[in-house]
């Protein structure tokens, strides 16, 4: 499945029916009178977060949305049937936007969400709710409220419990290939990570999510390389885990580097808690390593730097027991967050 994290789309509600101008032509009734109905209401646009889903590839081929119209009334009173409500799925994390990106319409973070974005409109009078005790015979109706439509980006953010950070070829990948099931592509260059990646971490018999992003560099703050765009994954994560390459030319620098455009993207990244590792420490002998870390624990105000290689399972124990920690207590399902019901194939509506 391809990831995809921005789309835009179009939605629209329906309009309300128009009235109907009726009269009654009864056989033995002499004075007969309006008996037009009043015309049904239009389908709402409702947007509704599901579990499972991680991607918004599907926006990417159906893009209008349009709930239907309400019918019109009928002669003997007759209300027109109402248009249905048109539900659109998104996955959790989804943000609706307004089309100029600067407003937050919606943000779905738990499954089972559901918000009305769009109202359909009214249904419009018919005539028998126009007669007075002056107007015995009204043949005015109303033609039904108009829809509401608009332009809106739906925005991704990923769910995640820890967000691994660093630059290129820190082995980002490699270290949640070797302690989830994720499949993350590994190569000897830089930005072999493209799109994020997700996987689900067993230890101590619970489970987490930790999220992997395309390598920073600096100035990615700023739209350098890929990785600014996909830092909003990482929003919402409870813990980083930076790790810096032991076996690169400048770990100290590396390590300023991404604290830099953490700082400098803002959302409170540089804020959140840490965990701190010198990955690839296969790669380089035991006194460089020390000097290392010593260097790097002075450099990150004396805080403790573990010793890591994603590649031999060295020091991976030591890490998920910090991120554990740091992710603190389980927290408890909402009783609404489940409906019970049986598994569907997912679609947009």
């Amino acid at each position: 499945m391809h990831f995809l994290d921005q789309a835009k789309i179009y939605v629209r509600s329906g309009a309300g029916g128009p009235g109907a101008v009726s009269f009654r032509r009864e056989k033995f009734i002499e004075y007969g009178g309006p008996d037009g109905g009043n015309g049904g209401k239009g389908g709402d646009i409702v947007f509704e977060a599901v579990a499972g889903l991680n991607t918004l590839i599907d926006f990417r081929y159906t893009q209008h949305f349009r709930a239907p119209r309400g019918k019109g009334g009928a002669g003997s009173n007759r209300t027109g049937a109402g248009g249905e409500d048109l539900v659109i799925k998104v996955p959790v994390g989804t943000q609706v936007l307004s089309e100029d990106k600067e407003t937050v319409l919606l943000d779905f973070t738990a499954p089972g969400q559901r918000h009305v974005f769009l109202r359909g409109g009214d249904g419009g009078r018919g005539n028998a709710s126009y007669k007075t005790s002056t107007n015995r015979a009204p043949r005015q109706h109303g033609t039904g409220w108009p829809y509401e439509e608009a332009w809106v980006w739906l925005r991704l953010k990923l769910l995640a419990d820890a967000g691994l950070v660093g630059l290129p070829n820190a082995g980002k990948s490699t270290f949640i290939n070797a302690v989830t099931n994720a499949k993350a592509k590994v190569g000897d260059y830089p930005f072999t990570t493209v799109r994020p990646q997700l996987g689900v971490v067993t230890r101590h018999a619970r489970e987490f999510v930790i999220a992997d992003i395309p390598g920073l560099i600096e100035g990615a703050a700023d739209g350098a390389g890929i990785g600014d765009r996909f830092l909003g994954h990482i929003e919402r994560c409870r813990v980083l885990l930076h790790l810096i390459d032991a076996s690169g030319e400048d770990p100290v620098e590396a390590y300023h580097i991404v604290r830099e455009e953490l700082d400098a993207y803002g959302a409170g990244l540089a804020d959140k808690p840490q965990v701190l590792a010198l990955n690839k420490i296969d790669a380089v002998d035991e006194k460089t390593l020390t000097k290392l870390r010593k260097k790097l624990e002075k450099a990150a105000d004396g805080e403790d730097v573990l010793l890591l290689s994603g590649a031999a399972g060295t020091g991976v124990e030591a890490v998920l027991d910090r991120l554990v920690e740091a992710i603190g207590p389980l927290e408890e399902a909402s009783p609404d967050g489940e409906d019970g019901g049986e598994a569907s194939e997912w679609s947009p509506i």
